[in-house]
């Protein structure tokens, strides 16, 4: 059976936030550091509610991370497992670190349109 840890996983380093992922059949796995205060909402721009449209299952190590959805929020902190639908937009504290399930072809969607709006904020270098 396949497995992932944070060492073995591929590293990308977007400035703010280190990802370590790796796909394990038809599901990403994302080990996951902010090093800053981040607000999701603005890089989801252009998906649909421009919100994410992914689903997600987690555990939060330390920090804490809220999803604002159109009518509620939930807010998770270290310690805390987590499944959220699509329809969310992330806001994370400085200083979390989590680990999140997703289904690779629904990430690889959201990722890119996350990722190009990060470049023309000039967030993350292109």
């Amino acid at each position: 059976m396949p497995g992932v840890s944070r060492e073995t996983a591929t590293f990308e380093n977007h400035g703010p936030v280190e990802d370590r992922h790796a796909d394990i059949a038809d599901t990403t796995v994302n080990f996951v550091t902010f090093r800053v205060d981040m607000d999701g909402r603005p890089l989801l721009k252009g998906l649909p509610d421009d919100r994410c449209s992914c689903r997600h299952w987690g555990y939060v190590f330390t920090g804490r991370v809220t999803f604002e959805f159109a009518d509620h929020e939930e807010t998770f902190e270290a310690g805390e497992a987590f499944y959220v639908p699509p329809g969310h937009a992330p806001i994370i504290a400085a200083g979390t670190e989590y680990l999140q399930f997703s289904p690779a072809e629904e990430l690889r969607h959201v990722s890119k349109v996350l990722l190009a709006n990060a470049r023309e904020q000039q967030m993350i270098k292109a």
